[in-house]
């Protein structure tokens, strides 16, 4: 293998990866979490760049600002999501909130329908994202560079939030016994609130990082629902650093696999799902039930 396909492979499959980490991370947070099965999470990061690509248009603002407000946007969408509908679902059987949510993805995957049209929608992106850095053997599109810094930086975010922070520890209390937690005066109700928020917010800079690679259009959010959940499973639910490993194991052997067989990428990807569940069934970071 030449140092020019290696270093396409671990570029474009650690980005790809990056991509897949930022969208999922918020998913495996609400399934661990909250015990909720949300299977309309991509409609956040669909969302999230539809709304990328039109603000700029619609208002006149710069692109990075339209980028922010279409993040900001997901998130308030989410908080009125949560506090309307899904939380009247926390105690629920799976089932009852697994059709709530895949109907919800249709109504979204409808809704954007109507709003934004049918066809394949591009995320403009600013000068900065434009261009490439020569390394010398190769040319690396910045845009790339710039997605895997992104993904790296919120890793590092997360990790001081969850583990560095008093509301990690409001969290980590949440997750381990959330009765004790309100027993000593933890609102868990403004908890899984935040964390959801933070989880559609995410998914929204995922979509939008992520635009090129996974191209915007109305049917995103279930064309993408099966590699999303497969993501959350190798790395096992609530695990910030399970969804990081498992997103750049799954991204790098799929990228790995288009460069060398592109028929069997997504085979060599569910493939590597089924051997880690079959060794570890709670996924890399899980924990036994």
């Amino acid at each position: 293998m030449s140092l020019a396909l290696l270093s396409s492979i671990l570029i474009d499959g650690v980005a790809y990866a990056m991509i897949l980490f930022m969208i999922t991370v918020g998913l495996s947070m609400t399934m661990g979490l909250m015990r909720v099965v949300n299977l309309a999470h991509g409609a956040f990061a669909m969302l999230g760049g539809f709304l990328a690509a039109t603000i700029p248009q619609r208002l006149g603002v710069p692109i990075w600002l339209g980028f922010v407000l279409a993040i900001v946007l997901v998130g308030l969408v989410a908080l009125l999501f949560e506090r309307i509908l899904l939380r009247r679902f926390y105690r629920r059987d799976d089932l009852d909130q697994m059709l709530m949510t895949i109907g919800l993805m249709f109504v979204a995957t409808a809704a954007v329908n109507l709003l934004f049209g049918s066809t394949v929608t591009s995320v403009a992106l600013p000068e900065l994202f434009n261009g490439t850095v020569d390394l010398g053997f190769r040319s690396i599109p910045r845009h790339r560079l710039i997605v895997m810094a992104c993904g790296l930086v919120v890793v590092c975010v997360l990790w001081l939030a969850v583990d560095k922070s008093s509301f990690g520890i409001r969290v980590r209390a949440a997750v381990d016994n959330a009765p004790i937690a309100r027993a000593i005066g933890i609102d868990t109700t403004k908890i899984y609130a935040a964390t959801f928020v933070m989880g559609a917010a995410l998914a929204a800079l995922g979509g939008i990082a992520g635009a090129e690679l996974l191209p915007m259009e109305p049917t995103y959010a279930s064309k993408y629902l099966v590699i999303l959940l497969a993501v959350v499973a190798v790395g096992g639910n609530g695990n910030l650093f399970g969804s990081f490993f498992a997103a750049l194991l799954l991204g790098i052997v799929e990228t790995s696999m288009k460069y060398m067989v592109p028929q069997l990428a997504s085979a060599a990807f569910f493939l590597t799902m089924i051997i880690v569940l079959l060794v570890r069934p709670q996924g890399l970071f899980g924990r036994h039930a």
